[in-house]
């Protein structure tokens, strides 16, 4: 018997384990080579990635994280570090795999703890975003990309709803309104093409209710249960951040270390969300 818990152990810690190593590769590659940045800059971007790793393995020896939540933490970051240093291969990687730890995180959650229609919306959420991450990747593919990413706010926005008044703060709604067209009106004067101002605008919509139902969920919710309703009101911020430094990047002027601030803003949202939802669950049915 304590032969197979220690197997399971094992077995749990092989993936932390794994993207301490690929961070420590990361680095070793970084460091060695030349990508054609300053060399201060690749220190940081590397050494970073090597403790984000560190501390998600960490988090996950001491049971503060799931290994598979480690695991997101860790490929997030070697996602972000390699899209930073113009490491395409690494890249095509841990971009993807960041989302399929996500899920995994949740089913296994779900397995834990029982099945319900807040765990499959989730699910699906992330789902539709590991969808929108692979299309992006992809050349002449933004209009499916954005349309991935649309459906998953749509499927947070119902995962927000669960339980709860439509849009509680009205504060909240007011100003995430206010700046979805603030927003829009700078991309629109600063470029946006015309064929994607329809799709463009209803995304900037979306993404805005998204944050107030989050802020919403959080001013209803019990004494309990408001840390971990602000951890994920928290990520709808940071999703909008990530959104707009994306197409501010992209329609109106480039921007420097455009990928290091999108991507780091984006997995931390996504961390932020399943973090919060996955806490809520389990002291809703401790």
């Amino acid at each position: 018997m304590g032969c197979m818990h220690l197997s399971r152990y094992a077995l749990a810690w092989a993936g932390p384990a794994l993207g301490i190593f690929f961070a420590l590769l990361l680095a070793w590659r970084v460091l060695a080579g030349d990508s054609g940045q300053p060399p201060l800059a690749h220190f940081v971007i590397a050494w970073a990635t090597v403790l984000a790793s560190l501390l998600a393995g960490v988090a996950a020896l001491r049971s503060r994280a799931s290994p598979a939540l480690a695991c997101m933490l860790q490929a997030g970051a070697l996602a972000t570090a390699s899209s930073a240093l113009g490491l395409q291969q690494w890249h095509l990687v841990f971009k993807p795999l960041a989302m399929v730890c996500a899920l995994l995180a949740v089913a296994l959650s779900m397995h834990r703890h029982g099945a319900t229609r807040s765990g499959w919306l989730l699910l699906a959420a992330l789902a539709a975003s590991l969808a929108g991450d692979v299309l992006l990747m992809l050349r002449g593919l933004f209009i499916p990309g954005l349309a991935a990413f649309l459906l998953a706010h749509l499927c947070y926005i119902a995962l927000f709803k669960q339980g709860q008044r439509w849009f509680a703060l009205r504060s909240a709604l007011a100003f995430a309104l206010l700046l979805a067209a603030a927003m829009y009106t700078f991309l629109w004067q600063g470029g946006l093409p015309a064929a994607l101002r329809l799709p463009v605008a209803a995304y900037v919509l979306v993404i805005a209710l998204m944050a107030a139902q989050a802020w919403g969920r959080w001013h209803e919710a019990a004494a309990a249960d408001r840390p971990a309703a602000l951890l994920v009101a928290l990520g709808a911020c940071s999703f909008m951040l990530s959104d707009s430094l994306l197409a501010t990047n992209r329609f109106v002027q480039p921007l420097p270390w455009a990928q290091l601030a999108v991507l780091s803003s984006y997995y931390l949202a996504q961390v932020l969300i399943v973090v919060g939802m996955l806490c809520t669950v389990k002291r809703n049915t401790a």
